[in-house]
């Protein structure tokens, strides 16, 4: 400390504007180790690739172009990221948001018009949730966009609460032991789709939103409804990290440690011939067993 700050203490506005400061730092620099390791550890981007960057305008795809970019400074290898809207044509959208933003912060991207609100509200029956439709829809313009752009990866800011909700609500819903992987290639093969944030927390996503101030953009169509299976499973995951710290953890650590032999699908280990000594299993079948888990 030097005999300035002694004799002039700093005032309690600046010690806390020091303290946030300090506080948002050891957060980014979580974020930035947490993207850096799921990237190193499912090998999602390689030296020359063209990411597409998937922005909704929500806290979640803010965030993981904003890391994106940071870790792109750094990076053993070169990579480019190309940020993509779909504009939905829904009511009210604020078309100039995120031109605006990206523009200010010299981001190369394009905006893809696509009227799917209107498919949705139009196949979607009164009461029910538009999510799956919308999803679909919106996926499908992406994907395809991607191969115009030469993208060679799709970039989705789903995080970990997120693939925890999904395998909750398989189970709880669909009755399937299924999630989101961190890294897949999609059903037609044509594009390979990355969740940088996968080993990110949700409320740490929102705390680096806020102080980030993104110009945040609500979801009118789907965001709305109240009472969606979905909202339940988090209410659910949020009162078990409350009242019993590291279960969430150890949840996710356990979508990362699946041990087929285990469980009690003959589709994915050869229970039949168990009394033959020739149960499939083996490190390489173990490795396809979880591709087809998580896929």
């Amino acid at each position: 400390m030097s005999a300035a700050d002694l004799a002039y203490p700093a005032s309690p506005a600046r010690a806390e504007a020091s303290s946030r400061s300090g506080s948002f730092n050891k957060l980014q620099k979580r974020l930035r180790r947490e993207v850096g390791r799921a990237i190193e550890d499912y090998n999602m981007i390689q030296d020359g690739d063209r990411i597409m960057v998937c922005l909704s305008g929500g806290k979640d795809s803010y965030t993981m172009l904003d890391i994106l970019r940071s870790l792109q400074r750094s990076a053993p290898v070169r990579f480019e990221l190309v940020a993509v809207n779909l504009d939905q044509k829904q009511p009210g959208f604020p078309e100039h948001v995120l031109p605006d933003y990206l523009e200010k912060e010299g981001v190369q991207y394009h905006i893809l018009e696509k009227d799917t609100y209107s498919i949705v509200k139009e196949k979607t029956p009164e009461g029910k949730t538009t999510c799956a439709l919308c999803s679909r829809l919106r996926r499908g313009s992406l994907y395809g966009f991607a191969e115009e752009i030469g993208a060679t990866k799709i970039a989705l800011g789903h995080h970990r609460d997120d693939i925890i909700e999904t395998l909750f609500l398989n189970m709880f819903f669909g009755g399937r032991m299924k999630a989101m992987p961190p890294k897949l290639r999609s059903d037609d093969g044509r594009n390979v789709v990355i969740r940088p944030l996968a080993y990110c927390r949700e409320k740490d996503i929102a705390r680096f939103s806020r102080h980030r101030e993104f110009p945040i953009i609500p979801c009118n169509l789907c965001g709305s409804q109240e009472n969606l299976q979905r909202q339940a499973v988090k209410a659910m995951l949020q009162q078990w990290d409350r009242e019993h710290p590291g279960r969430i953890e150890s949840i996710f650590s356990a979508i990362q440690n699946v041990s087929p032999s285990q469980l009690a699908d003959s589709q994915l280990f050869d229970f039949a011939t168990l009394e033959q000594g020739v149960a499939r299993g083996g490190s390489q079948a173990h490795r396809l067993d979880l591709v087809n888990l998580f896929n």
